[in-house]
């Protein structure tokens, strides 16, 4: 992973176009810090090969802070400039993001377009914020929602708030029942 990292690192640095990383780039590289840190934990303070991981784990997260911030200037770059995203290049987590930046971009753009034009502006929330509170009627394996956080396990009559379109699935499969909060 290490050798992965550093050859995507240097071409995010060498290279002003946006490199292309696998799907599931950030995911193993947050597994191989965890490894590290788990190795880590069992070694004596004093042996080297504790110091290696500790160097290792040093220049991971300094590539790796440097690699987001490269791919970051270069995803706005983008997307400002109302250019197309490559997204064979994008991690799922940069997918994700930047289909939300790409939204409030056009958003933002319309807005003041007619704002110039002296057009009334109203600006409506978006549904992805909406939520629905749920009391489940069958035990729930836990799921990642629509704003990729982790919901459950649910329980038989645990009570939660989820994204209004996870809820709605949650619903329609007989799992759950909306709940009225007032």
């Amino acid at each position: 992973m290490y050798d992965e990292l550093y050859l995507a690192w240097r071409r995010e640095i060498e290279h002003a176009s946006l490199g292309g990383l696998p799907t599931d780039f950030y995911a193993r590289i947050s597994d191989y810090l965890k490894r590290i840190k788990e190795e880590t934990r069992m070694l004596d303070k004093k042996s080297v090969k504790l110091n290696l991981l500790d160097h290792e784990a040093q220049n991971v997260k300094r590539m790796l802070e440097e690699l987001l911030w490269a791919r970051y200037k270069k995803l706005v770059k983008t997307i400002t400039q109302n250019q197309t995203l490559p997204s064979e290049s994008l991690t799922v987590e940069e997918v994700k993001m930047c289909d939300s930046f790409v939204t409030f971009t056009g958003a933002y753009q319309k807005f003041a377009k007619d704002l110039m034009q002296g057009q009334t502006v109203k600006v409506e929330a978006e549904m992805s914020h909406k939520r629905l509170t749920l009391r489940f009627t069958k035990n729930t394996p836990a799921i990642i929602g629509l704003d990729m956080k982790t919901y459950g396990p649910f329980l038989i009559e645990d009570v939660a708030s989820l994204p209004i379109e996870n809820a709605k699935v949650f619903v329609k499969q007989g799992l759950a029942v909306p709940v009225e909060v007032s």
